[in-house]
């Protein structure tokens, strides 16, 4: 894969998918700068990600449903290591929950973490890939805007806006070279996801549980992904071997919506 030797951002790293996206990008010679809201787990897993031949990777905690945070990290980025190539927009989570049971706070949550700290990073990192005549941009949405799951209807509004966005950019801003792309993925048990299911009460887990078997049974492979198929898309999309590719929504969904 034509990607070492590049640098990255990938927001939302200190757990979960954008952790493993981080530590797969660094396995192939990229250098990686690592954002996160959390700075005490960010700091905490710095040392799980190798430093290339690119350079040190680095990282920067700030709100990235800020303005302000996304402007900080992008400086930040930029001064460390020299230009940023690839952004990947990983930064998300929600409250999953019946739709009436939303609250005002968690309407506001669900859209902060999902669209607004893609929109941010993404607007602050385009005028330095313009000025480069090159960049990846790869955005991680979800496969429930296609399929449609229990209990994220919320959550798809906002990852929704994530996918129709895409190729809007994309066409806008091919004439730099820059490309953006989506990777969606169907149910990823992350070991975070995991460990909090073993926390939770009987109760509430018999309930989530039942979710889950509900989400896996609409997966004909019959299993959910795992963090390293949605890192290697990821990847793909962010590599010079994808460079005739723009636009495109690339679901990592097990067969669970098709064309």
């Amino acid at each position: 894969m034509k990607i070492s030797g590049r640098t990255a951002i990938v927001t939302g790293a200190a757990s979960g998918l954008g952790l493993g996206i981080a530590r797969h990008l660094a396995s192939l010679g990229v250098r990686v700068c690592l954002a996160d809201v959390n700075k005490e787990r960010l700091d905490a897993v710095l040392p799980t990600v190798p430093s290339t031949d690119a350079g040190e990777i680095c990282s920067v905690a700030g709100d990235l449903s800020k303005r302000e945070g996304a402007q900080n990290l992008v400086r930040s980025a930029v001064e460390t290591m020299g230009h940023v190539d690839i952004l990947v927009n990983n930064a998300g989570g929600g409250v999953i929950r019946p739709t009436l049971m939303h609250t005002e706070e968690t309407l506001r949550e669900t859209f902060d973490r999902n669209l607004w700290t893609m929109l941010y990073c993404t607007l602050e990192v385009i005028p330095h890939m313009i000025e480069r005549k090159y960049g990846r941009v790869v955005s991680i949405g979800a496969e429930s805007v296609r399929n449609g799951l229990w209990q994220h209807a919320v959550y798809s509004a906002a990852k929704g806006g994530v996918h129709g966005i895409t190729p809007g950019l994309a066409r806008e801003f091919g004439q730099y070279q820059i490309t953006f792309n989506v990777v969606a993925p169907a149910m990823v048990i992350t070991p975070e996801h995991a460990a909090l299911i073993e926390s939770m009460p009987a109760a509430d887990r018999r309930e989530h549980d039942r979710l889950l078997e509900q989400i896996k049974g609409s997966i004909p492979l019959g299993r959910g992904g795992t963090v390293d198929e949605v890192a290697a898309a990821t990847a793909y999309l962010a590599s010079d071997d994808a460079g005739f590719v723009t636009g495109q929504i690339l679901s990592v969904n097990g067969g669970s919506s098709m064309l």
